[in-house]
């Protein structure tokens, strides 16, 4: 089988098919950083950097499948305050249907936050999918439940040219914790109790340390694992675009490294990324996590 890659971003979908035995011919984002590694680690696929709206659906090669994480942030309510410019975000998800009308692909699967299905077009979404033939399946599915040391909700549309929605039996496989993929005695630690710490932070590492002993994870934004931290036993909660992820152990503190947040998502460790900790982050916390794909695309197989 080959597939295609929409909004290829950090290669999660890429990465993840790759696994599941699919060669991936193309790959297309808008982001020149995202194209530059994704073709560094998927050197053999096609890559185009472009705003996929305008992008000319004849000149993909001939594939299969078609994968598509469309732009999230106009959905998620982590957004904040809706803006006009997350009109322009949620749009990104019509190229799919534009893709899709052209190529008719066999299996087209579509990756995006919960909250997808609250868009005000999203019921015109899946009246333009159903008039090109397909049946379209939600899945709700937790990257915890894949072997990612992660949290991760995310929905996953598989749609399928058949008469009705493909219902996947996907495996649960056991958790893992944080904790085997930190590497403890690398990087840089600095002082918990240093001059210019904050009061917030440090009332955290306290409930933290009083809740978990002295190795934890703490997020430094948000309710729940954000006031209590987090044990290095369960998996870690979502990976953000945003440095969030702090490291306790004992009396340091730093925060988590890109090389452990590629672990956390699900990535090999030979995945290449960019040098700069900004850039890498913000990779991973768009991309998909590869497990949860090569689960999804070997039960398509299966079922077909």
């Amino acid at each position: 089988m080959r597939a295609v890659d929409l909004f290829a971003g950090g290669g999660g979908f890429s990465t993840g098919a790759k696994a599941a035995g699919i060669e991936v011919v193309w790959a297309g984002n808008h982001n020149p950083v995202a194209v530059q590694y994704h073709a560094n680690n998927h050197p053999e696929a096609i890559h185009v950097c472009q705003d996929l709206h305008q992008a000319d659906w004849t000149t993909l090669p001939a594939h299969d499948v078609m994968l598509a994480s469309p732009c999230c942030q106009g959905h998620t309510p982590a957004r904040g305050k809706d803006r006009p410019y997350h009109d322009k975000q949620r749009s990104t998800a019509w190229a799919v249907v534009s893709c899709a009308e052209y190529h008719r692909q066999d299996v087209v699967v579509v990756e995006n936050v919960p909250e997808f299905t609250k868009w005000a077009l999203y019921p015109a979404w899946l009246q333009a999918m159903d008039a090109l033939g397909y049946a379209v399946s939600p899945h709700l599915i937790d990257a915890a439940d894949h072997g990612v040391p992660q949290n991760r909700e995310r929905l996953f549309l598989v749609c399928t040219q058949s008469k009705h929605p493909l219902e996947l039996n996907l495996p649960q496989r056991e958790h893992v914790g944080i904790g085997q993929v930190i590497e403890w005695g690398k990087h840089r630690w600095s002082p918990i109790n240093k001059p210019g710490r904050s009061e917030a932070t440090l009332k955290r590492v306290a409930a933290g340390r009083a809740r978990h002993g002295d190795r934890f994870v703490a997020p430094y934004y948000g309710s729940g694992s954000g006031t209590t931290g987090r044990s290095i036993d369960r998996p870690i909660g979502t990976i953000t675009t945003l440095d969030r992820w702090a490291v306790i152990n004992g009396d340091q503190m730093r925060m988590l490294q890109p090389p452990e947040v590629r672990a956390a998502m699900g990535f090999p460790a030979d995945y290449q990324l960019p040098p700069t900790r900004r850039e890498a982050i913000h990779l991973l916390g768009n991309a998909v996590c590869p497990p949860v794909v090569t689960d999804i695309l070997n039960e398509i197989r299966a079922a077909a």
